[in-house]
């Protein structure tokens, strides 16, 4: 039996990712790295168990389903159980230039690449969480967390990037429903901002690290007991939806 926690992250393969898998492991947890290419992956699994970290690679597209259904299929097979799910896999589509912000209009966007946008930032945390609850409820205290991004907030709703917007509306909404539907249970649920981080997809302008962005998704992933559930948090701050 594993003595140890096994966590789940997607979107392993680098930026805040690669840094929630590293820290996971310096926490002391069995961490399976999950990403689309085998080849990057498998290079970001090395260098961390180069350093020490218990990890595992794991390839996957979580857009598909029967992929969703094999990673849960290894990890019954091999462990038994899940103890933390990180959503962190995402995609921005959309121009992301912030200095002209109407390359990504409401009015101009293809609707196709927000079906593509919402099919990864949403559908494919619900399938993961569908996936791996019932693996989650053997651990003693589960724990999932979404990665969101302050961009999805309705309260700070701008123009622009509607799919980047909508998409992480819809993961904060999925966030509040499974955090519903898993009250009286030991399993936690929160979704956290990183803040915008110097990664592939925030640009080298960001105002953060993504060792700094990673900070605040492993504190959701480490929570105590008596901690929240059904929050949205930035920095171990809850912040307004």
């Amino acid at each position: 039996m594993l003595a140890q926690k096994l966590a789940v992250v997607t979107g392993a393969a680098r930026g805040i990712g690669l840094a929630v898998a590293r820290d996971l492991a310096a926490s002391g947890c069995v961490v399976l790295m999950v990403g689309r290419s085998a080849e990057t992956i498998d290079h970001a699994a090395r260098q961390l168990r180069d350093g020490g970290a218990d990890v595992l690679p794991h390839v996957a597209d979580v857009t598909d389903a029967s992929a969703v259904a094999a990673l849960a299929a290894r990890l019954r097979r091999e462990f038994g159980r899940t103890d933390i799910l990180v959503n962190n896999a995402g995609v921005f589509l959309e121009p992301h230039d912030f200095a002209l912000p109407k390359a990504a209009s409401v009015f101009t966007v293809d609707p196709e690449l927000v079906a593509a946008t919402y099919a990864c930032n949403a559908l494919a945390p619900l399938r993961l969480i569908q996936a791996l609850v019932p693996l989650l409820r053997e651990s003693a205290g589960g724990r999932i967390v979404n990665v969101s991004s302050g961009m999805g907030q309705l309260t700070r709703m701008d123009g622009s990037w509607p799919g980047y917007r909508m998409s992480k509306a819809a993961l904060n909404a999925l966030t509040r429903l499974t955090a519903k539907e898993l009250e009286g249970s030991a399993l936690k649920i929160n979704a956290v901002c990183p803040g915008w981080c110097r990664t592939d997809m925030g640009g080298p302008d960001a105002v953060r690290t993504a060792d700094e962005g990673a900070r605040g998704i492993v504190w959701a992933a480490l929570l105590p007991d008596d901690g929240p559930s059904g929050g949205f948090f930035r920095d171990g701050q809850p912040i307004d939806w």
